[in-house]
């Protein structure tokens, strides 16, 4: 799995809302300098977390984006397949009606669905409120 600059560049913004959370809205504008990323590109980005429920907006001076819930209560998971979509390793272990014509001799499927699942699991365990808690024991080290 490799992820493309929009989950990366999401989950940097998201734990920069994170980090925040409680104290009002926060403007792409200091996400995008505490991040040193593209304001333009978070736009974009935010607006598919909005339309996926995940961030909220307030317009005026002091407006900006704020989590729709406790950053315990929401995963990696759905920040990245808010993003990205469904990830899978391929197009045979989709849900999307792909057959393929050695499906019930193929092996490797069955890895491929293993791998998916383990990647799953993996995204689905973490939440923000981990990487919080990770940031800060890696910067007490």
């Amino acid at each position: 799995m490799k992820l493309s600059t929009k989950g990366r560049y999401g989950l940097m913004a998201m734990y920069q809302l994170a980090m925040a959370y409680g104290e009002g809205p926060i403007s792409i504008k200091s996400i995008a300098d505490e991040e040193d990323l593209s304001e333009n590109y978070l736009e974009q980005l935010f607006s598919t977390l909005k339309k996926n429920g995940l961030v909220v907006s307030s317009r005026g001076a002091y407006g900006g984006y704020m989590l729709t819930r406790h950053p315990k209560d929401i995963t990696v998971g759905e920040i990245l397949r808010s993003l990205e979509g469904e990830n899978y390793p391929a197009d045979c272990v989709s849900s999307d009606g792909f057959e393929c014509k050695k499906e019930d001799m193929c092996v490797t499927k069955v890895v491929l669905a293993k791998i998916k699942s383990g990647i799953d699991q993996v995204i689905d365990s973490i939440t923000l409120q981990d990487m919080i808690e990770d940031a800060n024991m890696v910067k007490n080290l």
